[in-house]
Formats: C-alpha cells, structure tokens, sequence
C-alpha cells in the first residue's frame, strides 16, 4: 500500500469521529464538511512514521482546523433574525440506546447549551467529557497548558451541568405515536391526538433566520403550540405535502416537502412519551446538510 493509499484509509476509517468533533465544536455540518477537507489536505501531507496515536493526532487536526473556523465566522450570532437553532443532521442508522453518551451529546437542547460555551471551552468539554481525551492530550491540542485545560474542563463541565436539559432515548413504539400524532395534526388540523402526546409547558422553536415563514420567538404552552399546527395545516391544504420519517440528531423527525420543494424539516425532543420540544428549521442556509445521512462516533 503507498503512503498516499494510508492516508486516505486511516482518514476514512476515522472520519465518523472527526465529524462528530468538529460538529459537536461548531454545530453545522456544511462547515465541518469544510473542516475535514481542510483536516485531510494536512494530514495527506503528515509522516506517518512519526505519529504514535492516530486517533490524537487527526482529532488535534480537526478541532484546530474547527475552531479557526469559529473564530473566522464573519456574521455574529446577535445579528441572527429570530431563535437560532444548530444545523440538523439525518443520522445513518444510529440507534441512540446503544451509546446513549454519543447521542446526547449531538442533541439539539446540548448543542444549544454548548453554543453558550466559549469556543475553547466547547472544544475542551466535548473532547474530554465525549470522546475521553486526556488533559494533556487536550492541552497539545490547544496549545493550552494542562493546568489551563483542567480549569476550563471544570468550567464547562458546570455550566453544561446547570442547564443540561434531561435527555432520554425514545422508544420507538413512543416515535410512531407522536409521529402520527403531529403528521394528522399538521396535514388535517386535528389536534386531538396530539394534545394527548405534547407536554403541558411544550416549546416549539422555529429556525428561519428571517429568509422563510416562522414564528419569530419561542411558542410555549401546549395550547399555543396546537392553534400553530392548525394554521399550518390551512396552509399545507393549498399544496402537495409529502413528509419522510426520519432521526435527526438522534430525535425522530420529519422532513417535509411542498409541491416538491423541501420546506423545512421538525423534530422531537420526548421524555416519558411526552413531547416536551419541537424544532423546526426553515432557514434555507441550514437545510442543505440533509443532503444525505451522516455516520456518527466517538
């Protein structure tokens, strides 16, 4: 096998793991497509008959590469028209049971809470509390020292704690409900159902940046939430819906199409069979990730 042919194997055969770093350091996955580009063009150039660890050697890469993206960023989050949400992604056939540490960390409610991190700090936190790298491994990483990277570890880890919202896995038989529930909801204006599935104190977060049709704040309360669908569905009436089940972000969701166009796509966040969150992303920036599915790890 040439140098060149390695390369490329060792890259591919991590690149689940680098995605989710960069992901989990940025939250859009168009830019993390962008940063493990970048990532591969170093590393094609790296002698690999000096590097001991890899996985390291890849994830220091990366999480480089990621938080210069982060610093270059030339429009601030205060300038963003409404709520801001991360940029959703289809997961490929990841089961959230199976590694529940994995799946909550790609959650939509943690990377919005991560959002509230500096970037460094975010970086030191997922590193450290997700994939398991050392202090020192984080410090060569950052080019922090270890003592500097315990002290932000320690930051991090108590501000996620604050505001860690509760995360449970959802069962599937619970999916199909709620599901059904908000397709009958949203395509006829039936609201029964759904009622019987949402939480009491139920958000409804809507991502449009100003560019789509969307609530401009957070829709709290069950009743409100419900009035919304039913205006929605007078509006999907006028036009051919089609809707695909899918996990985004480790959530069930949907895809939703109108007269062939993809409009937007929804997602749950349910604990205890209930419906405690729904976002939706209508910013048109935001939706090309859904391109294809995405394969996670840690």
């Amino acid at each position: 096998m040439t140098s060149d042919e390695e390369h490329a194997r060792l890259f591919v055969e991590l690149r689940p793991l680098l995605f989710t770093i960069a992901y989990e350091i940025l939250g859009t996955a168009t830019e993390s497509d962008d940063v493990l580009q970048e990532s591969y063009l170093r590393w094609a150039d790296a002698d690999l008959s000096g590097i001991q660890d890899t996985k390291a050697y890849l994830a220091k890469v990366v999480t480089r590469q990621a938080l210069n993206a982060v610093r270059s960023r030339s429009r601030r989050r205060e300038d963003y028209v409404g709520p801001w949400l991360p940029e959703p992604i289809l997961l490929d056939e990841h089961d959230p049971s199976r590694d529940v540490v994995l799946a909550e960390s790609v959650s939509t409610a943690m990377l919005v809470v991560l959002e509230s991190l500096s970037a460094d700090e975010r970086a030191v936190f997922v590193l450290r509390e997700v994939f398991g790298f050392s202090h020192d491994e984080i410090a060569s990483m950052l080019d922090r020292s270890s003592d500097a990277v315990r002290q932000m570890a320690h930051r991090a880890r108590k501000h996620v704690e604050a505001r860690r919202p509760r995360y449970q896995p959802a069962d599937a038989a619970v999916v199909g409900d709620v599901t059904a529930a908000f397709l009958m909801a949203a395509s006829t204006g039936e609201v029964g159902p759904l009622m019987e599935v949402l939480a009491p104190d139920v958000v409804w977060t809507a991502d449009s940046d100003g560019k789509a049709t969307a609530a401009r704040r957070p829709i709290h309360g069950a009743d409100a939430v419900a009035r919304l669908l039913v205006g929605m569905s007078r509006v999907g009436a006028q036009h051919d819906l089609d809707t695909d089940l899918v996990a985004v972000n480790g959530l069930p969701g949907l895809v939703v199409h109108l007269d062939g166009e993809l409009a937007g796509v929804f997602w749950f966040h349910v604990v205890d069979g209930r419906i405690e969150e729904i976002y939706a992303m209508r910013n048109p920036d935001k939706l090309a990730g859904l391109a294809h599915r995405r394969e996670i790890a840690r």
